[in-house]
């Protein structure tokens, strides 16, 4: 689950907390999924233009009173689990339509930012960051070791769970390629540079891998099982995807800024 949002907040804490610089964070985000652009801004006092390029509206930023950019923090909502939003009810339901979002805290204040793919004509495919209020709270997720604990305990229960209904391991050889694949396609490290923890990254990295399995396994939609063993198959697929979203919140954050 290597997400845009999730890309942005990983380099743009690298360039806050002083590893890389302005040019090089936006370089990765943009090679990740495309040119990236300011959205629609909505009436009020929110320091952003519509259109701007996302590297022009940071330099903005950082050069406006009041505006420093000091933290970004990731979003990975869904329906009934609000993982990592703060309000109001406009920020939230964008993020959670996009079952992803960005908190950027200001010197003053703190925005959200949801990302939508950008598409224009047949060859251009970007992103465009729509920009929202925020309340000014810290979002309530978990630290990286009990993020990483409840991931293996997680793991364990449903591999239990499951034994006899479902393979979760047991996919196609070209299924197995593509999840083991994550890591080299980004370096290791599950998305994250660097300038992260090393244990934060190798959390991101099984995280990344898991999710993969999530989506994998989601879409064989339980061919061939009872109501019972379907049913049994969908909550551990959830309690999973759950536990993989708080690991994944948790590396993201663990930078010290």
């Amino acid at each position: 689950m290597n997400s845009t949002s999730a890309t942005l907040v990983a380099w743009g804490n690298a360039w806050l907390s002083g590893h890389v610089g302005l040019d090089e964070a936006v370089d990765a985000v943009e090679r990740h999924s495309g040119p990236q652009l300011i959205g629609t801004v909505p009436p009020g006092d929110l320091p952003f233009e519509e259109g701007v390029p996302l590297r022009a509206a940071l330099v903005r930023l950082r050069g406006l009173p009041g505006t420093r950019p000091s933290a970004f923090r990731l979003a990975l909502p869904v329906q009934g689990d609000p993982l990592g939003l703060v309000g109001p009810g406009e920020f939230n339901q964008a993020a959670l339509e996009a079952r992803e979002g960005v908190l950027l805290r200001l010197a003053d204040r703190q925005v959200g930012l949801v990302p939508t793919t950008d598409r224009r004509g047949s060859s251009y495919v970007g992103v465009s960051w729509a920009p929202y209020r925020a309340n000014d709270t810290i979002p309530q997720v978990p630290g990286l070791a009990e993020a990483e604990q409840a991931l293996k305990l997680t793991l364990i229960e449903v591999a239990r769970d499951l034994e006899g209904v479902d393979d979760l391991t047991g996919f196609s050889p070209d299924v197995r390629r593509r999840v083991n694949a994550l890591g080299s396609a980004d370096g290791g490290g599950g998305g994250l540079p660097p300038a992260y923890p090393q244990r934060a990254r190798g959390v991101a990295e099984q995280a990344a891998r898991l999710a993969a399995v999530v989506e994998l396994a989601d879409a064989r939609s339980g061919r061939g099982m009872s109501a019972h063993q379907a049913e049994l198959r969908a909550r551990s697929l959830r309690r999973l995807d759950s536990a993989v979203r708080r690991a994944l919140v948790a590396a993201h954050s663990s930078i010290p800024l």
